[in-house]
């Protein structure tokens, strides 16, 4: 699904067809051309600039069309075999006249948009879900089911691994990268996000939380600096990146409670020796301590390190939370779908969500991303 001034474009994955849409005079949306293809599509790059639509499919070829400037015909210009399975990502780099994909074959390669030629390919851990590219280093960012995000570097024929990091107890879903601020943000079927502080270069990760759902889509408004995500919740949640944020500590390692010293179920020597019954362990979202139930009978939020819900907080770490600490950094909005694709048009504001339900959704997002 993708957006230009005039049209909003669909494919439709259950369909052989995509179909654009028109704005009429009388503000309805109205399809305009209903083209059929061979194979279902699975996902779709459009550059309003060259009217450029390039579309992948599910029998791992990619269609390249250009439409029309009324946007009334779309014109086939290539077709080539890109993966051996579906095409799960595709995206069109205008300034290298590349189009990058990765695919269910666990296969990133990049072609040529001119020619349609291959230039390289790389084999991931597991088939990606997502995809995002620096023109000014030639760095793309592949996110996995795996959970890992492998960084590589791009040359015309060929391409190096940088690194690979992972922070997500589950598959990555979406990728967003900010090229001022150069920071990577990853959402994931865990229902978190983490920030990757990649320019900075001191392995910093912000995580936030704020989806009850897997993550389905990350964007970014560069002018405001506020993070936009979307999740299979119909949850829509703009993030305020302009504040001063703290890692979340690590889980600290102990047998027994790091508060009142109640030793945990597993720790047999000391409960024959102080004859307790062993307890439950728990982790403080703030200290990272290890502590009973007992210990950590306080909930808070704590929006600086992302924890926009509650979550546990051992009781003197609850005393030491302010007020001002407490003050929400994000906006939650309700889509009233589940959302599966997402569009967001930055410089006018507007947000397109497509659900589970077949439906369509055009959001006005100035009043809170302004």
């Amino acid at each position: 699904m993708s957006q230009s001034e005039k049209t909003g474009l669909l494919a439709k994955e259950d369909e052989l067809t995509v179909r654009v849409w028109l704005k009429r005079d009388s503000g309805q949306y109205w399809p305009s051309i209903y083209h059929a293809m061979p194979s279902p599509c699975s996902c779709m790059s459009f550059n309003p600039e060259t009217r450029r639509l390039s579309i992948g499919l599910d029998n791992g070829t990619i269609s390249e069309f250009i439409l029309s400037e009324d946007y009334n015909k779309m014109t086939l210009v290539k077709s080539y075999q890109a993966h051996q399975s579906r095409v799960i990502m595709i995206l069109f780099v205008l300034e290298m006249e590349w189009v990058l994909s990765t695919g269910q074959d666990k296969h990133f390669t990049w072609h040529c948009s001119e020619s349609g030629q291959r230039l390289g390919g790389y084999r991931t851990s597991a088939g990606a879900c997502g995809l995002q590219f620096d023109v000014e280093t030639r760095h793309v960012f592949v996110g996995d089911h795996s959970g890992q995000v492998t960084i590589l570097k791009l040359e015309q024929e060929s391409c190096s691994l940088v690194t690979t990091f992972k922070g997500h107890t589950g598959g990555v879903t979406a990728l967003c990268w900010d090229p001022i601020q150069r920071v990577l943000f990853s959402g994931s079927s865990d229902h978190s996000i983490i920030m990757w502080d990649i320019g900075g270069r001191k392995g910093t990760a912000i995580e936030l939380q704020g989806h009850n759902d897997k993550v389905q889509s990350l964007s970014y408004a560069h002018h405001t600096r506020q993070l936009i995500s979307c999740g299979a919740d119909g949850g829509i949640v703009v993030w305020n990146m302009d504040v001063e944020r703290q890692e979340t500590p690590e889980w600290l390692d102990s047998d027994s409670c790091q508060k009142c010293d109640q030793p945990f179920f597993w720790n047999f020597k000391q409960m024959w020796d102080s004859k307790k019954i062993g307890l439950r362990q728990h982790h403080c979202r703030k200290c990272g301590k290890a502590v009973c139930g007992k210990c950590s009978s306080k909930r808070s939020s704590i929006p600086l390190m992302g924890f926009e819900f509650e979550v546990r907080v051992c009781d003197s770490c609850h005393e030491s939370i302010t007020d001002e600490e407490r003050a929400p950094t994000a906006t939650f909005h309700d889509s009233k779908h589940n959302i599966v694709h997402v569009h967001f048009d930055a410089t006018r504001g507007w947000l397109l969500t497509s659900g589970t339900d077949k439906v369509i959704k055009l959001w006005d997002m100035t009043p809170v991303v302004s």
